[in-house]
C-alpha cells in the first residue's frame, strides 16, 4: 500500500479504515461514543488501540485530533502503524498507544474546537487555580470576531488587524491570539470553564490503564505550523530541564521550543500533555509535539478566525459564506497532495521510532 490509502477524505472514512486496521492487526480497542453526531448522522468516537503489553512500563502515546480539523494528520500515521505491523516492532514491556481523534467533533464537523468552540490543547489546565490571564486579547476579541463577514465591519476589522501587526508584530499577535484564552466562550483558541468531554475521556483512560507505566513518551500530532510537509519537533521547557534534554537525546538537535522562542508555535496554555502527567503523576513524562506545515502562517490564522466567526456570528451551515469557509480551513490543515501524505508518513514512522527507542533506553 502507498502513503494515501492510509490517509482519508473525512473522518468517517478515517474511523473506518482505523477499526478496520486495528481488526486486521489483532490489537485490543477501547472506542468511547461521543454524545453527539456527525454532519450526515455519523456515529463519533474517541477510539484507543493498544499495541504491545498490556501492562508496559514504558508507553509511547500517539495521538490524532487534538484540534479536529487537523486529525487528518495523525490518523494516516496511526492506521500505517496498525497497516505496517508495528506491533511486532515493539520491545517487551513497551507499548504504543494509538488515541484516534481526541476532538472527533472538531474532526467531523472540520472544525479545530469541539463541540463547544473549545481548544481542546487549551482546557488541559487546573481549574481550580482559575483561568489564567491573557490581558491583550480583550483588546483583540472585537475585530477578530467582527460583527459581519462584509462590508465596513470586515473592512474596519481586517484594517485594526493589521494595523496591530504592523505596530507590534506578527510574533506578538500569534502570541496572544494563540495562548489560550478563557473569557471569551465565542473567541478563538477558548479554553473553556471545565474539563471538556474529550479531556475527561483521555485522562480517565490514561488513569485507568496507564497510571502503572514507569516512562511515557507523548507524541501529539499537529498540522497547520511550520515548512508545508516537515514535522518539526516541539519540546518542553528549556536548556537544562531534564524533560527538555530527554527530548534533544531521543530526536535530536533540531528540537524547538516555545520556551526558548525558536519554535513555530508559541508558549500555550493547557495543553495535553498536562493530562497525561494528571493522570499519570508518578510517570516520567517526555512530551512533544509534532507539527506539520501546510500554509504560510497568516493564511492558516485567518482560516482560524473565518472559522470561529461562522459558528460565532455567522449561522454556520446556513451562512452563504459556509462552503468558502470550509474549503478554507481544510486547506489550511491538511495537504491533499500525495508528497505531503508521503512527507507526513515518512516523518511520523520516524519519530515514533525514535520514541520507541528513547523510551527503553535508560
Amino acid at each position: 500500500m502507498t502513503p494515501d490509502n492510509y490517509f482519508s477524505a473525512n473522518y468517517a472514512e478515517a474511523r473506518q479504515k482505523f477499526l478496520e486496521a486495528v481488526e486486521s492487526a489483532g490489537v485490543p480497542v477501547w472506542k468511547f461514543p461521543h454524545p453527539l453526531k456527525g454532519p450526515n448522522g455519523e456515529d463519533l468516537a474517541t477510539d484507543i488501540a493498544w499495541l504491545g503489553a498490556k501492562n508496559a512500563k514504558r508507553i509511547v502515546v500517539a495521538g490524532s485530533a487534538t484540534h479536529g480539523v487537523e486529525g487528518f494528520c495523525g490518523s494516516g500515521c496511526q492506521t500505517g502503524f496498525l497497516t505496517e505491523g508495528w506491533a511486532n516492532r515493539l520491545n517487551p514491556d513497551t507499548a504504543l498507544v494509538l488515541v484516534h481523534a481526541n476532538t472527533p467533533h472538531g474532526f467531523a464537523h472540520e472544525r479545530r474546537v469541539n463541540e463547544d468552540n473549545i481548544d481542546l490543547n487549551r482546557n488541559f489546565i487546573d481549574f481550580s487555580d482559575g483561568p489564567p490571564d491573557n490581558p491583550g486579547y480583550a483588546e483583540l476579541h472585537p475585530i477578530l470576531v467582527p460583527e459581519s463577514w462584509d462590508g465596513a465591519p470586515r473592512a474596519e476589522a481586517d484594517a485594526a488587524l493589521e494595523n496591530f501587526k504592523q505596530t507590534k508584530g506578527l510574533r506578538e499577535f500569534q502570541q496572544i491570539t494563540s495562548r489560550g484564552q478563557y473569557t471569551y466562550p465565542d473567541g478563538l483558541f477558548y479554553g473553556g470553564t471545565g474539563p471538556s468531554w474529550s479531556r475527561r475521556t483521555i485522562e480517565g483512560f490514561a488513569g485507568e490503564h496507564m497510571s502503572g507505566a514507569a516512562r511515557i513518551a507523548v507524541v501529539d500530532f499537529h498540522t497547520g505550523l511550520g515548512p508545508r510537509g516537515y514535522g518539526e519537533v516541539i519540546g518542553r521547557g528549556g536548556v537544562g530541564d531534564p524533560q527538555y534534554e530527554r527530548t534533544r537525546a531521543w530526536y535530536g538537535d533540531d528540537v524547538k521550543s516555545a520556551a526558548l522562542g525558536n519554535s513555530a508555535s508559541v508558549r500555550l496554555n493547557g495543553t495535553i500533555d498536562f493530562g497525561y502527567r494528571r493522570a499519570c503523576p508518578d510517570a516520567e513524562q517526555t512530551a512533544i509535539t509534532l507539527e506539520f506545515g501546510t500554509l504560510p502562517l497568516e493564511e492558516v490564522h485567518e482560516a482560524i478566525r473565518a472559522d470561529n466567526w461562522l459558528y460565532a456570528k455567522g449561522g454556520g451551515a446556513a451562512s452563504p459564506h459556509f462552503k468558502a469557509i470550509k474549503q478554507q480551513t481544510r486547506a489550511a490543515f491538511y495537504g491533499e497532495e500525495s508528497q505531503w501524505k508521503t512527507d507526513i508518513w515518512s516523518r511520523g514512522q520516524e519519530i515514533i521510532e525514535q520514541a520507541l527507542t528513547g523510551i527503553n533506553n535508560d
